[in-house]
């Protein structure tokens, strides 16, 4: 998955980038309104963590205009404003969930996975697939209840396709989510590790959809 982070605090911003690329997700940042704004309207994320008091452009108004062109991607709000007003302003304003500073990381991570999962229409942090067991949460992968180990990136490509389980995802779609806009970003890259999952998952787990990507079936 991947998740943009617009906060012009530099260290909180390092922490939550530190934080959520151990926790396993490609991350780019912004330090400013204006600049979340662009990567937000141009960039497809799964989650973007939105701080409201942004130089530039506030982030009330980012988020407003995201929601105004049509863009549906969870937002969480962090907010140092601990008024009941203006929490339901930025609900009222199309964020997804918030925060109040000074917070503790693990909820961050906690509410983002919620996010994430609520997107895809998943009740429960723990997605089946047949013998395939993914826990979202701590990242553990399970064949027929044996524990499976996974490379960073093989999880992550793991782990977008089970939160789409029953869509035919490109490989095009998967660089994108799978990289920060940083990454040296190779489509040949993806069939490398769908190659490396399929000696790890059973044989008929992940299926290739002839000219137009790879898909993990419904149950």
């Amino acid at each position: 998955m991947r998740i943009l982070v617009v906060e012009d605090d530099t260290n909180l911003n390092r922490q939550l980038k530190e934080a959520l690329t151990e926790a396993g997700y490609a991350v780019d940042v912004a330090f400013d309104g204006e600049e979340g704004h662009f990567l937000g309207d141009t960039e497809p994320y799964d989650a973007i963590v939105l701080d409201i008091g942004l130089p530039q452009m506030d982030g009330l108004s980012v988020l407003e205009e995201w929601r105004r062109a049509g863009k549906t991607t969870p937002v969480l709000l962090l907010t140092a404003r601990d008024r009941w007003s203006d929490k339901v302003q930025g609900i009222d304003a199309g964020a997804d969930d918030y925060v109040a500073k000074p917070f503790h990381m693990e909820e961050v991570l906690a509410r983002i996975r919620a996010l994430v999962r609520r997107a895809a229409g998943l009740a429960s942090n723990e997605i089946v697939a047949g013998a395939v067991r993914l826990d979202a949460r701590s990242g553990k992968v399970t064949v027929d209840g044996q524990s499976v180990k996974l490379t960073s990136h093989e999880l992550r490509l793991l782990s977008y396709l089970m939160h789409h389980k029953g869509k035919v995802i490109s490989r095009t779609e998967l660089t994108e989510h799978l990289y920060d806009q940083d990454f040296d970003r190779d489509s040949n890259t993806i069939e490398v590790f769908v190659g490396r999952l399929r000696k790890k998952l059973p044989e008929d787990c992940i299926q290739t959809v002839r000219g137009l990507g790879y898909q993990i079936a419904e149950d």
